[in-house]
C-alpha cells in the first residue's frame, strides 16, 4: 500500500509518501524490473528482538536498488529493549554494513516506539534532512511518469493499477502505457477513495482504464496517442 501523510519536520510542513511492502514481494518485483520507487528506505527493527532473516532480505533489496537506509529501532518502550540488547542489534546491523552513527558510522538509527509515540518526530526530521542532503527533486510539469506498486482486476472496474507518480502531472483522460497494459485513463482515485482530475509527483493513485493488468515494478508513461 502507499499513503501520503502531512507532517511537520523542523519548521517545515512536508507531505511524506510512505510505501509499505509487507512480505517484501512488491519490493522484490520492482527491483527485478529495475524500478526505483523509493528514495529512502526506513528499515524497521524491533528493539526487543533484533535483525531477522527478513530484515537481511530488506537490507539486500535496498542495497541492490541503491537506496539509502534509515533504521527505525522500534518497540524501544519494551522491557527487553535494554542497552545491552540495543548494542547487540547495532552490532548485527554493522555486520551488514549499516554502521550506526552512534558507532562512528553513517547510518542513522532512530529509537522509536509507535505505541508511545517516542522518536517519531526525530525520524521525520531525519527523513527531511536526508531528502535535502540527497537533493531529492521532481518535475511537476510535463508528461507524467510513474511506477506500478501493484495491480489487479476489480469487479465492475476491470484492470486497476495502484501507482506512484514520480515525474510530471498525471491527468484524467491521458493516454498511458504501463507494462503490457495501455489505455486512456478513465478515473484517478486517491488513497481516500476519492476521484481526482490530476496529480503530481509522490502521489499514490489507483488508475482505471488500462487494457490489461500490469505487473509490480512496471513503469507507467503518458503518451500522445495509442495509434501505432
Amino acid at each position: 500500500s502507499a499513503f501520503s501523510v502531512p507532517v511537520i519536520a523542523g519548521e517545515n510542513e512536508r507531505l511524506v509518501t510512505f510505501i509499505d511492502t509487507p512480505g517484501h514481494e512488491a519490493f522484490t518485483e520492482m527491483r527485478a524490473r529495475g524500478a526505483k520507487v523509493t528514495d529512502i528506505v526506513v528499515l524497521v527493527v524491533a528493539a526487543d528482538d533484533g535483525v531477522m532473516p527478513q530484515t537481511i532480505e530488506s537490507i539486500n533489496h535496498a542495497k541492490s536498488a541503491g537506496v539509502p537506509i534509515v533504521v527505525a529501532l522500534n518497540k524501544i518502550d519494551k522491557q527487553q529493549a535494554t542497552d545491552e540488547n540495543i548494542q547487540r542489534i547495532l552490532g548485527q546491523l554493522a555486520e551488514h554494513e549499516l554502521n550506526a552513527v552512534d558507532w562512528g558510522g553513517t547510518t542513522e538509527v532512530i529509537r522509536t516506539s509507535a505505541i508511545e509515540e517516542i522518536g517519531i518526530q526525530d525520524l521525520l526530521e531525519i527523513l527531511d534532512y536526508q531528502a535535502e542532503l540527497l537533493e531529492l527533486k521532481a518535475d511537476f510539469g510535463g508528461s507524467a511518469e510513474g511506477s506500478v506498486i501493484e495491480a489487479h482486476i476489480a469487479e465492475g472496474r476491470g484492470p486497476v493499477a495502484n501507482i506512484l507518480v514520480q515525474q510530471g502531472k498525471l491527468k484524467k483522460g491521458d493516454f498511458v502505457v504501463a507494462g503490457k497494459g495501455y489505455g486512456r485513463i478513465r478515473a484517478l482515485i486517491n488513497e481516500h477513495g476519492n476521484q481526482v482530475d490530476e496529480a503530481g509527483p509522490s502521489t499514490p493513485l489507483a488508475v482505471l482504464g488500462l487494457s490489461e493488468v500490469p505487473e509490480a515494478g512496471d513503469k507507467l508513461y503518458v503518451v500522445k496517442s495509442l495509434i501505432v
